[in-house]
């Protein structure tokens, strides 16, 4: 199972970055291969609009099982995300990547 973390940086240690639409990083973790791979989002960042569904696009194409983020995606990019059989976490804002982990394997967080 493949699962995507928006992130503030590249690795396990990195926090959750609240921000769906202009997370700096998506960054996946592979639970088969234990292999952890990051994709930059930074070119969003100052988008005055379509941030989100630019996320979601990216997203899309790296086709994980599981979203893991902060707050959410937004109305828009949540539209697009609902075509994809994959499920979303929220509320692990202050987590880093691996205690966010943690605790969607202890079923500790907010399922959307």
């Amino acid at each position: 199972m493949k699962i995507a973390f928006t992130s503030e940086g590249t690795t396990w240690d990195s926090l959750i970055d609240p921000r769906f639409g202009r997370t700096e990083n998506i960054v996946l973790y592979n639970e088969e291969s234990k292999e952890l791979t990051s994709v930059d989002n930074s070119a969003v960042k100052n988008d005055a609009h379509g941030a989100g569904t630019a996320t979601a696009q990216k997203i899309f194409e790296l086709k994980p099982d599981v979203l893991i983020t902060g707050n959410g995606p937004g109305e828009n990019a949540a539209k697009a995300l609902k075509h994809l059989k994959m499920r979303i976490f929220t509320d692990a804002n202050n987590l880093t990547l691996r205690q966010a982990y943690n605790n969607y394997l202890s079923g500790n967080l907010k399922e959307v």
